[in-house]
């Protein structure tokens, strides 16, 4: 029987709450990475109005396998202060909804300039969200990313090492490597195995950095869910189909090029498809949470 839980980024099914939970149960996905909701991002929202939101999640049974929230997607030399805050108000989103992880990145490097430049400043920063998190019981997980300090595995690596914390993870995106011209697996993987707790699944191919359903491109998706499937790996698989455009892309993504049409629940069943075809292929017909 596979350990894999499946969730989602359900803000790319549509923003409206009940939209994005009856789709996820029509697709028998109980999980959530919550990202953006209602209208906006999970992080702009007052307390008393996460604690209604979690009331709705509760009414229908959903759960929230991670805030995926925006921390650490800001220029390197922006002000930094206002962005701790943030953080610290994401900290509290998290403890109502019962989130057990906060994804997160390392800051955007200025175009054109070398990332290494920048790394004393990062770990300060990261220094400082663990030192904010300390006593909240999460686990900040970093997302290698395009264009960020934290965009090829051994970048990550460091940042996992200068932090030498156990509440500080890496999400492994096999489709960020990819449009970063890292090779996935073994190399990344391997790299970064130790720290791994938790993946997002999507796909690219090398050519031109295009996003398609996993398994159907470059990120050797099956490959790695093979590994971690053989070795018992307990988990979420979130889903981040970027099969299209959704409301609020244009906030997370530096020069976003992408002009598909308008991602939603079609295309979120094309992405949830190709994936549960891989894990019954691996998993010989086992249940998947």
């Amino acid at each position: 029987m596979s350990n894999f839980v499946l969730s989602a980024f359900a803000d790319e099914i549509d923003m409206d709450l009940k939209t994005q939970m009856d789709i996820l149960e029509k697709h028998d996905i109980h999980y959530i990475e919550m990202r953006g909701v209602n209208g906006k991002g999970i992080v702009d929202y007052s307390l008393e109005e996460v604690k209604v939101i979690k009331e709705k999640l509760d009414e229908r049974g959903f759960k929230i396998s991670s805030i995926g929230s925006p921390i650490g997607k800001i220029l390197i030399t922006d002000d930094f202060g206002p962005h701790l805050e943030l953080f610290k108000h994401t900290l509290d989103i998290a403890k109502i909804l019962e989130s057990k992880y906060i994804r997160m990145f390392s800051f955007f490097i200025p175009e054109n300039e070398s990332p290494d430049k920048y790394k004393d400043e990062v770990m300060i920063r990261w220094h400082a969200f663990v030192k904010a998190a300390e006593g909240y019981d999460i686990v900040l997980l970093h997302e290698n990313e395009k264009n960020i300090y934290g965009d090829t595995a051994q970048r990550c690596l460091d940042i996992m090492l200068a932090m030498n914390c156990n509440y500080v993870k890496a999400v492994f995106d096999p489709a960020n490597f990819v449009q970063c011209n890292e090779k996935t697996f073994p190399d990344a993987y391997k790299l970064l195995e130790y720290y791994i707790v938790y993946l997002h699944i999507k796909d690219a191919v090398y050519s031109d950095h295009h996003v398609v359903p996993a398994g159907y491109g470059d990120g050797k998706v099956k490959e790695i869910l093979s590994h971690l499937n053989a070795i018992n790996y307990k988990g979420f698989l979130s889903l981040e189909p970027h099969l299209g455009q959704f409301e609020g892309l244009k906030n997370l993504e530096v020069n976003n090029k992408n002009n598909m049409a308008q991602s939603g629940p079609e295309l979120f069943a094309i992405a949830t498809n190709a994936l549960k075809e891989i894990l019954n292929d691996i998993t010989k017909g086992g249940q998947i949470s």
